[in-house]
């Protein structure tokens, strides 16, 4: 027998909340902004929008579904399900780091915060929740499929990213490495730089499309639902060891990115979540490419 769907509310605690545990009440949480010349009336009131507008799409879960809730810290212990339809509550960044916890679940982005939030990934309103959930299983509901990245390294780790997937030292400081094409002939080039973005047209909007202005442009940026990526290296170093003709490029399809590590610790991490790296050291190969997978976004 089949099962009811489940309805998981992703949601993330709160700048109000952060702020009570570090000082222990809210006169002191208030103290401490008013001694920065912040109010903590404001964020108080974006913690009380958060927990209205998840409360009011709880409350619109059809009762015969089964639902659960996960906070964003808890995500990589979280078991999702194939009957799951995945409801993000807060900003577009919250989608990026289900994301890559998936396979092919419906999600819907709520936007706690309108105004404040792009809305990029969260375009819909708590209100909407009610007509959103039931026709999110429907075959016939719009859904976005959104091109997502991975990393593959030669020990089996792998890494799968909306946004984009960052290559190079831990603190952003000089890796070295050798960077090539897989179509390129086996053409190679040692290089020295701050480290290489791969992203995608979701991750267009923010990280490597500030690289890819810094640099006056290069491969056209793709769009979200795009099967094609974009690399840039950041701060190539030019010496007698280390060249610059691999910079800027694009990726389609089968075609991958590969870096072999020349230094003590690269690391490999997706959506800016530093603290969820795949972790190289010297010899090791990794392969970056277009992912199979994709994020179902409803609306």
């Amino acid at each position: 027998m089949s099962l009811a769907p489940r309805a998981v509310l992703v949601h993330r605690t709160t700048e109000y909340e952060d702020l009570v545990a570090r000082h222990g009440t809210h006169g002191q949480a208030a103290f401490f902004l008013s001694s920065r010349g912040r109010d903590v009336e404001e964020i108080a009131e974006r913690h009380r929008r958060t927990r209205r507008a998840l409360a009011e799409v709880t409350s619109a879960i059809p009762l015969t579904w089964r639902q659960s809730q996960v906070e964003r810290a808890d995500l990589d212990r979280f078991l999702f399900a194939p009957e799951d339809v995945v409801v993000v509550v807060g900003q577009d960044g919250l989608v990026a780091n289900v994301a890559k916890y998936l396979t092919g679940q419906p999600v819907v982005g709520i936007d706690t915060d309108p105004g404040r939030n792009p809305g990029v990934l969260v375009r819909h309103r708590p209100a909407d929740a009610a007509a959103l959930l039931p026709s999110a299983l429907a075959s016939a509901t719009g859904v976005s499929e959104l091109t997502m990245v991975e990393a593959v390294a030669d020990d089996t780790q792998r890494l799968l990213a909306l946004n984009e997937i960052y290559l190079g030292a831990a603190g952003h400081q000089t890796a070295r490495y050798r960077l090539g094409l897989d179509d390129d002939g086996g053409v190679v080039e040692a290089q020295a730089s701050s480290g290489v973005l791969v992203g995608t047209g979701t991750g267009a909007t923010g990280w490597i499309r500030s690289v890819w202005q810094e640099r006056g442009g290069g491969p056209r940026l793709p769009t979200p639902t795009e099967e094609r990526l974009v690399w840039c290296v950041r701060e190539a170093w030019p010496s007698p060891a280390t060249g610059t003709s691999y910079v800027a490029g694009e990726l389609t399809g089968g075609s991958r990115l590969t870096l072999t590590v020349e230094s003590e610790r690269i690391v490999a991490f997706g959506d800016g979540i530093e603290s969820d790296a795949v972790e190289l050291t010297w010899g090791q190969t990794v392969r970056v490419g277009v992912c199979g997978q994709r994020l179902r976004l409803v609306g």
